[in-house]
């Protein structure tokens, strides 16, 4: 049963990294200074940890000052819709053998930029949620 409090149904964490497997847009959340900020970003899930691309600028000066992010995924469905959000620690690769290792993966940029930094983020915690999708119901 769902109510205002709980209004969705938890998932094992297994079905939530299947989405993560899935999916290749999300959302990364970062915090510098108690200031939050949030990236739309391309990913690969793979071997049990999340793979981004990046370039020098604001989203990685930040994770390196502080290496504890957050990162959501979101989608629809006919009758439900559903959120997977994974909490963990970012690291930029930095030895030639993890690079060339990242290189040879799926993973694009999103953008038309060519984009040389590979960060990986090692998951603490996975939760997903699935909504049940309807109307509002009638007040009593």
């Amino acid at each position: 049963m769902t109510t205002d409090e709980q209004p969705g149904r938890d998932m094992a964490s297994d079905d939530a990294w299947r989405f993560l497997e899935h999916t290749r847009f999300g959302r990364l959340a970062l915090s510098v200074a108690n200031e939050p900020d949030i990236f739309p970003i391309n990913y690969l899930a793979h071997d049990g940890k999340l793979l981004i691309r990046t370039n020098p600028g604001t989203k990685l000066a930040e994770l390196t000052i502080n290496d504890t992010v957050a990162f959501e995924i979101d989608g629809l469905a006919e009758n439900e819709a559903w959120s997977v959000v994974l909490k963990g620690t970012a690291r930029v690769l930095e030895s030639q053998t993890e690079i060339d290792a990242a290189s040879e993966l799926p993973l694009a940029p999103w953008l038309k930029t060519l984009k040389y930094t590979f960060v990986e983020i090692t998951p603490s915690s996975v939760r997903g949620i699935r909504f049940e999708l309807g109307t509002e119901p009638e007040r009593f």
